[in-house]
């Protein structure tokens, strides 16, 4: 599963460690995606200018929802404190579940929404570790461009159903585009910094994983998958690397990270019951 805010939970585990550059870096590994991808396309005996020649808006919403969402999502944590920011732009599951309604053919029923709920709910108690939020009205630029991130995220997730036709190896053009973009803002507001050999690592490991194979693992599920469901199952995100945390002695298993989890889970098969449970849903 895809979710765009690996590379922000990333960039705040690596920022000690790089640069204060992010444009920079995010166009770099997107850079790193689409070469990587585009070499994984002819290995399997594609086309990747086949795979280019796509509708013009599938290449904007393609690559205005790659990079808008970063782009907004860098600006919310330069202008407003990071758990807040994040746990606003981490609406988006919640905005993916609400929009799917305008889809043809999907129903929205009221336990993917409260399923969404229960998910967000969860998030909030793990990204928070329960010490309560202060949303301070001084913030506004930073918290509005977190919704506006949520926004783009979760519209880009549900209109690129429109566009089921178009093969998931196109995303190798979107990433490219990108990753120009994510350098012209790069040129405009930060200055170059080389990276060193273990930065370059995590670099490419960030272009490969979640900036690279995770997008186009997304494509093709916002494009062919259950997307009530997925939208649910997004916010496995920080059940995960909670879990990862705990796992490595990172972090204490205390009653409110389990009451999180436990949301979370319980939401996530809230949610799927239609999938779990078919001959009894016919049935009610």
């Amino acid at each position: 599963m895809a979710l765009p805010c690996c590379f922000g939970r990333f960039w705040r585990f690596l920022r000690p460690r790089f640069p204060p550059s992010p444009f920079q870096l995010v166009s770099l590994c997107f850079a790193i995606a689409s070469i990587f991808s585009a070499v994984w396309i002819m290995l399997r005996g594609g086309s990747v200018l086949r795979s280019l020649r796509q509708p013009i808006g599938a290449w904007v919403l393609g690559v205005l929802g790659l990079f808008g969402y970063h782009f907004f999502y860098f600006v919310a944590l330069a202008n407003a404190p990071a758990v807040e920011a994040s746990l606003i732009a981490y609406l988006w599951p919640l905005f993916i579940v609400l929009f799917s309604a305008l889809l043809p053919g999907e129903n929205l029923r009221w336990h993917h929404i409260a399923g969404a709920v229960l998910g967000l709910s969860g998030a909030v108690l793990l990204v928070s570790k329960g010490q309560g939020l202060s949303f301070d009205p001084a913030y506004g630029l930073g918290y509005s461009a977190a919704i506006i991130c949520s926004f783009l995220w979760s519209g880009y997730s549900v209109l690129n159903r429109r566009y089921r036709h178009v093969p998931v190896n196109a995303v190798c053009g979107f990433c490219a585009g990108a990753a120009v973009l994510g350098f012209i803002t790069h040129g405009m507001t930060e200055v170059w910094v080389s990276p060193n050999p273990s930065q370059w690592l995590a670099i490419i490991g960030l272009g490969l994983g979640p900036v690279g194979a995770a997008f186009f693992v997304w494509d093709y599920g916002t494009k062919h998958g259950d997307i009530q469901i997925l939208g649910v199952a997004s916010y496995g995100t920080p059940l995960l690397s909670t879990c990862v945390l705990i796992a490595f002695g990172k972090a204490v298993a205390t009653p409110v990270v389990i009451a999180g989890c436990i949301l979370i889970v319980a939401g996530a098969l809230l949610a799927s019951r239609e999938l779990l449970f078919p001959t009894r849903v016919k049935r009610v």
